[in-house]
């Protein structure tokens, strides 16, 4: 494309496991769209999870329909075992060195680095990512911009990794920035490293985490390297889902699961409700009107596909599926409790789950069907 007009930009949100029920969406997708010739998210801006699924798809841009079944190929036939390390060993000396660092820290002066070993998912990601691909994708046009987000530890900003054409221009906004480089499996690494769960991953001169910490506006990559339309398929509530009562007190799963949903759910909801304030402010205003007063905004059109049913429940039925000595580590937690599923539902990368993700993703798409032809410009 000459211009920024028309450009439509994916934002793919992290969630670990969750993030299957992208791949349904994107099927949905894939139908809709047909064999139409091109890409239909020249911008793509993925965090955690989410941003190995964007750079999936920006690695095959020139061929969105091989692209959506090659990730839905990966994902279908996902284990634990292909994510992190589920073998006794590995599972039981992370308890081990926890339990020491926490009990015999003035004797164990090296602290643990996380609790589980995701060093499997490096070796998946590189055998089934082309990042090289990404290059000729931006010269031919099949691409304009993919950004992956990563958190970091020491400065505290939310950095968006992006490779793009050559026209987008890097950005500093508070605890915001975006930085041109090549991506990396270190990116990725980083930007799905969740907190205490998976190890941090040094880049440069700082370590990262998992982008969806401290990313207090989501949606805002997509924005900066250009779109004026933006597709969100989220991973997280479905809306108000009320409260429960309760008379036990929160098992460590259960604040796990709470503190994770509130780093991957509850940003994105206040992001889209305030770029929705401002569009309606917008629409309000005539062109001299924000000229005059100097508002250089403009209006983003958004779309959201998100869950219609509770993730958490899902991952429940499915979780004598993990491997049992996982099972054994999780249950003194009180993840295979009701109450625990939620954490449940970021770890249980297996293929009931992800399936069964797959599927709901698929069906809520195409009930968005005629929304989704109107945002993709397909009547």
């Amino acid at each position: 494309m000459a211009d920024g007009a028309g450009r439509a930009a994916l934002v793919l949100s992290g969630g670990g496991a969750r993030a299957a029920y992208q791949v349904g969406a994107l099927y949905a997708i894939r139908e809709l769209y047909g064999k139409r010739p091109g890409n239909p998210f020249p911008i793509l801006c993925g965090t955690s999870a989410g941003a190995i699924n964007a750079v999936a798809l920006a690695s095959h841009a020139g061929d969105f329909n091989r692209a959506v079944r090659h990730i839905a190929r990966v994902w279908r036939g996902l284990h634990a075992r292909d994510v992190y390390r589920v073998d006794p060993p590995a599972l039981f000396g992370s308890g081990l060195r926890w339990g020491a660092a926490l009990f015999g820290g003035w004797v164990v002066r090296q602290t643990p680095r996380s609790l589980l070993d995701n060093a499997p998912l490096r070796g998946l990601l590189e055998r089934v990512l082309d990042l090289s691909a990404i290059d000729p994708a931006l010269a031919r046009g099949d691409l304009y911009a993919i950004s992956v987000t990563a958190s970091g530890y020491s400065s505290g900003d939310s950095l968006s990794f992006f490779q793009a054409a050559t026209d987008v221009l890097p950005w500093r906004r508070a605890k915001r920035v975006g930085v041109r480089s090549a991506l990396s499996i270190d990116h990725l690494m980083a930007s799905a490293a969740l907190p205490f769960v998976f190890p941090a991953v040094k880049i440069r001169r700082e370590y990262f985490g998992d982008g969806s910490m401290r990313q207090l506006a989501p949606v805002s990559p997509a924005i900066h390297l250009g779109a004026d339309r933006i597709l969100v398929i989220g991973a997280g509530r479905t809306g108000d889902e009320g409260r429960v009562a309760s008379e036990d007190y929160p098992s460590p799963a259960q604040i796990a699961g709470h503190a994770l949903s509130s780093i991957f759910l509850d940003t994105l909801e206040g992001d889209l409700e305030q770029l929705a304030r401002i569009n309606d402010t917008l629409g309000r205003l005539e062109a001299t009107q924000c000229a005059a007063a100097g508002i250089g905004l403009r209006p983003i059109e958004t779309l959201v596909i998100r869950p219609s049913q509770r993730l958490d429940t899902i991952a429940a039925r499915h979780a004598r599926s993990l491997p049992p000595a996982l099972r054994l580590v999780l249950r003194g937690l009180g993840t295979l409790r009701s109450e625990g599923s939620t954490l449940l539902s970021y770890l249980l990368f297996e293929p009931g789950f992800t399936r069964a993700l797959i599927e709901l993703g698929y069906h809520d798409a195409l009930a968005q069907s005629a929304a989704l032809r109107r945002f993709l410009r397909i009547g």
